[in-house]
């Protein structure tokens, strides 16, 4: 059963450390890079609840910490250039999210301490050795978890009794394609649903990807949970709304206008990534700070959005879900 509550519940890590950050070194002005392959409206909410976080650990913008901000603008060939002036301006800590900002900001320094609020699989992608150990100069949080797909399917199929087909868009160059085909495609066997697979690799493809949709009659769609489609949310919700297609992924996309949200609250990841600057920054080893990850997970429907498209949500996923949009 799906948990009504978005309490973030981490794995292996202790109460937070006591001391305020400017006690420790007086004086000190510590820099923080934050690299974001979104724009700054995009990353809005984000950066927001990373700073809440950096605050209530007694870090004041201005007087014991600053932030020097890059965006890509979702440009993800400009990562790398950002990653690498953030580099050169030997910021004490660089937090990225994304796989991509992770791994732009990895191949950018190999000294400087990096932590990423929110990627998918750090193991599989080669971001990190382990979760329990990542080694290297990197660190953070994952919202990834491969049964999150089949509960996504399993909504849908619980909103939509009669759907037949449902499509799956995907980004073909991610390195967690193949593990996100086998969990969905598993998903749907017991549903006896037809599954197709529908490709894009940047958003200059989702129009594209959309009209194929329509014109295979899918009845549905599901999204992988990758950094293209998590910086483009609300272009993903428009497409779909034009075609009255619902739509099933994380909570962001619901947020964005979607019409099923299920998995990590991201902005938790986000307010919770301050933690790990705080623990570096008061001598902890990045490669040491275990990975953490979500155990329980919000579900948030679109309402506004089901009235739109046509679809009754039934009263039973309605009384589970932590948010309704109306």
């Amino acid at each position: 059963m799906i948990a009504r509550r978005h309490l973030l519940v981490v794995l292996g890590i202790g109460m937070l450390a006591g001391s305020m950050p400017d006690l420790a070194q007086p004086g000190k002005v510590w820099r923080i890079g934050f690299l974001s392959p979104a724009s700054a409206a995009g990353a809005r909410s984000r950066v927001e609840a990373f700073r809440a976080g950096l605050r209530e650990l007694g870090y004041v913008e201005g007087r014991n910490i600053a932030v020097e901000f890059r965006y890509a603008g979702e440009k993800y060939e400009r990562l790398p250039a950002l990653a690498a002036e953030l580099a050169q301006l030997k910021v004490d800590v660089l937090v990225t999210h994304s796989g991509a900002g992770a791994r732009a900001a990895k191949d950018a320094t190999a000294t400087i301490p990096i932590v990423f609020a929110a990627v998918g699989d750090p193991v599989a992608s080669g971001l990190v050795e382990s979760l329990a150990r990542p080694g290297g100069n990197i660190t953070g949080l994952t919202f990834f978890a491969f049964d999150l797909y089949a509960k996504r399917i399993e909504l849908l199929a619980e909103i939509l009794p009669r759907v037949k087909r449902v499509a799956f868009l995907l980004n073909p160059d991610s390195p967690l394609v193949a593990s996100a085909i086998a969990a969905t495609e598993d998903a749907v066997k017991p549903l006896k649903v037809e599954l197709l697979r529908f490709a894009a690799r940047n958003p200059g493809e989702f129009e594209s990807a959309f009209s194929a949709m329509a014109k295979r009659g899918v009845d549905a769609v599901a999204v992988q949970e990758e950094s293209v489609f998590l910086t483009n949310t609300r272009s993903i919700a428009q497409l779909a709304a034009k075609r009255r297609l619902p739509v099933a992924s994380g909570v962001a996309f619901a947020d964005a206008g979607s019409l099923l949200g299920y998995g990590p609250d991201l902005l938790a990841l986000f307010h919770r990534s301050a933690y790990f600057v705080d623990r570096i920054l008061k001598g902890a080893k990045p490669g040491e700070l275990p990975i953490e990850r979500p155990t329980r997970f919000e579900l948030v429907v679109n309402s506004r959005t089901a009235k739109q498209i046509g679809v009754t949500i039934p009263s039973k996923v309605l009384a589970r879900a932590d948010r309704v949009i109306e």
